[in-house]
């Protein structure tokens, strides 16, 4: 009897948003149009897609939900401070013991599970909305996360984060960038970082404020698409 091939088991990754980006950018939230940018991605094919919101039922993680999470994408921005502690210490134990993969996507570095998975202030030198556009650049056109995504492409980014970024020194920084503020002037900076903290891979990704349809572009798509493929413990 001819042998069946075997078919890869379906992976899972939660896309979670606390649910504050505005609906003429985002009509249905930026967790919606990451998870959009994943489904139509060749290398997701044997990925679930899952959405979680900060006011879905037990803010969107219930235990079951967690359990079977194996890559779980993060975007916060005003409401940190509702996200319950005991959650944020149930993310950083799947990442830390179990190996769950962890995004975490601009403001998300002000967030509960990013915090205590860095153990450091996750602070950057400034804050300012004084941007025209960021210019992103592939740092390390080896890395998993860089691969097919173009060596430089330029995208809408009206915030920008100065380094440097209080965080533990990253293993890699497959991304950097150009910050090109209004009066014209330039000031460059990492736009990604990547770790493993413990059993986990993490990976934050600086750029994604909600006033500009970053998440739509088709190079970050890529980025995020290959992130999640790279975070997920093999």
């Amino acid at each position: 009897m001819q042998q069946l091939p075997m078919t890869a088991a379906k992976k899972t990754v939660v896309v979670w948003s606390e649910g504050t980006a505005p609906a003429v950018i985002y009509p249905n939230d930026i967790n919606a149009a990451i998870a959009d940018g994943l489904r139509e991605s060749a290398a997701m094919t044997i990925w679930d897609v899952v959405l979680a919101n900060l006011t879905d039922p037990e803010q969107g993680l219930p235990d079951h939900l967690l359990a079977k999470a194996d890559v779980l994408v993060w975007w916060g921005h005003e409401r940190h401070a509702e996200v319950s502690d005991e959650l944020a210490a149930r993310i950083a134990k799947r990442v830390r013991a179990e190996g769950m993969g962890f995004i975490a996507l601009h403001s998300a570095h002000f967030s509960k599970p990013n915090r205590l998975l860095m153990g450091t202030p996750c602070s950057f030198a400034a804050y300012v909305c004084d941007n025209r556009e960021t210019v992103i650049r592939v740092s390390e056109a080896g890395h998993p996360i860089a691969t097919g995504v173009a060596s430089e492409f330029t995208i809408g980014n009206e915030e920008r984060y100065s380094d440097p970024y209080a965080v533990p020194p990253a293993a890699a920084t497959p991304f950097c960038g150009t910050h090109v503020h209004q009066d014209g002037t330039r000031e460059e900076s990492i736009q990604g970082y990547c770790w493993t903290v413990g059993q986990g891979n993490y990976f934050y990704f600086q750029a994604g404020h909600e006033t500009s349809p970053i998440y739509f572009h088709p190079e970050v798509r890529k980025i995020l698409a290959n992130a999640v493929n790279w975070a997920v413990k093999h």
